[in-house]
This record gives C-alpha cells, sequence and structure tokens, in this order.
C-alpha cells in the first residue's frame, strides 16, 4: 500500500465480508470524531489477519461509520517471520521498542524477563503490561496500515528462549560481537528471531546459555543504541536483507 494510503480500522477476524461495514465502539468512535471521516472519502477496514477491504464511507454517526466495500483483499503472511525477543525495559522504554518494531513490520514481539532487567511484571502488573505492549501494537498496526496484527506474546524467560534457539535460527546483540548483523548468514528458515537484552545488557550466563544453544551473536555498528531502538534498526536490516523491504 501507498504511504499516504488512506486510513485502515480494524475490525476481528472474520468479520469482513462483501457488501457494507458499519464500524462502532472504539473503531467507530475513531472514524467518526477523531478522523471525522465524511461521505464519499476512502477508507480501508483489515481484520489484522490479512484479509483487507478497500472501502468507501457512506454514512457518519455520532460514532459510527457505515462503508461500502469496492474490493475485499487476501495479503499472504509475510515469509519469513521475524521475531524479536525484546528484554523487559523501565518505563515506557519498552513500549515505544514495540511500536517502532510494529511500524518496520516485526511478526512477533516477545516480551522477555532477562536478569538485569529493572523492570518486572508480576501478577496483575504483569497482567496491564502486557495489555499495553498489545495496544500499542495495534494501535501502531493501523498507523502503520498492516494487514497483519503482530503477535504480542506472553512473557518468556531466558530458559524458554534458549530452547527456541536450539529449535531454529536465532541471532543475540551485542556490542562486542566479532560479526555485524550485515553479515550474518541467514539461512533458508520459516522464521529468524532477534534477541534484544535489557539496558544494562545480557549477563554473562544468559550469554552461555543461549550460545551453547546455537545462538548466533551479531553487533549493530559503531554505536550502542537503546533496548528501546535497537530492535527496530536490526529489524530493518534483517528485513532489508530478507527482501521483505
Amino acid at each position: 500500500m501507498p504511504v499516504a494510503g488512506p486510513p485502515v480500522f480494524l475490525v476481528p477476524p472474520g468479520d469482513l465480508t462483501p457488501g457494507g461495514i458499519t464500524l462502532t465502539g472504539p473503531e467507530g468512535h475513531h472514524a467518526a470524531a477523531v478522523r471525522r471521516l465524511r461521505p464519499g472519502e476512502r477508507a480501508d477496514v483489515s481484520d489484522g489477519a490479512g484479509a483487507l477491504a478497500e472501502c468507501v464511507v457512506t454514512g457518519v454517526g455520532k460514532d459510527s461509520v457505515t462503508l461500502d466495500v469496492r474490493a475485499l483483499h487476501t495479503v499472504p503472511p509475510p515469509r519469513p517471520r521475524l521475531v524479536v525477543a525484546q528484554a523487559l525495559a523501565k518505563g515506557d522504554r519498552g513500549e515505544l521498542a514495540v511500536e517502532l518494531m510494529t511500524e518496520v513490520g516485526v511478526d512477533t514481539v516477545i516480551p522477555w524477563a532477562a536478569e538485569r532487567s529493572i523492570t518486572k511484571w508480576q501478577g496483575e502488573r504483569g497482567a496491564k503490561a502486557l495489555a499495553k505492549w498489545q495496544a500499542t501494537a495495534r494501535e501502531a498496526a493501523k498507523q502503520s496500515r498492516r494487514a497483519w496484527l503482530p503477535e504480542i506474546t506472553d512473557l518468556a524467560t531466558t530458559a524458554t528462549l534458549a530452547r527456541r534457539a536450539a529449535s531454529g535460527h536465532a541471532i543475540v546483540l551485542e556490542a562486542d560481537a566479532p560479526a555485524k548483523l550485515h553479515e550474518v548468514a541467514l539461512p533458508e528458515a520459516e522464521e529468524i528471531v532477534l534477541l534484544v537484552g535489557p539496558e544494562g545488557g545480557i549477563s554473562p550466563a544468559e550469554r552461555a546459555a543461549l550460545s551453547d544453544s546455537g545462538a548466533t551473536e551479531a553487533r549493530l555498528g559503531p554505536t550502542v543504541l537503546r533496548t528501546s531502538t535497537a530492535g527496530a534498526a536490526a529489524a530493518v536490516i534483517l528485513l532489508s536483507r530478507l527482501g521483505r523491504w
């Protein structure tokens, strides 16, 4: 889709059908009261699972918008998938990381309870934090006009990620790694997992566990990025190499 294309609104998977669509609830309010769409204007509607409807506004209520579907497309899922394990960060830096990675095209974000993460997701606090990451991804996907919403998984431990690295292709960002990210070999794979550590870095024990599981280490460049921006920067490099950019 063109960068300056029409706005995108989301409906639950399976709700997109030929004919007409009525946006209600938060999406209807956003379309009518925030975007202030008017009859005759273009708008697209996605189910976040690959279905995308090209629409024209036919009516506007106080908190609802009706649209006529002019074309319905199915966008295949991107391959290979790019998965990023993002270490928990303090404040809103984790949400910033999710926003940036969603905008550039990351397919899955795994919250990572790294050993040196200052922030801890426990109980109700953890559930609220995860919900914020998921809401951030949803809004960023709409802004960037994605047909597929990124998956934000449950919190993972280093042991979980090590097992995933052992069964696939994983890359760990390390500032002192001998190879640059654009030099690392990328074999044919269904997915590539990128691990981004916390501000304090990945602990020696975690680094050893990931390396023993077959993960490759790589660095970005001469500067050290924050955890909130490193994932997006690395994703751009990988997506370019994979032909998705």
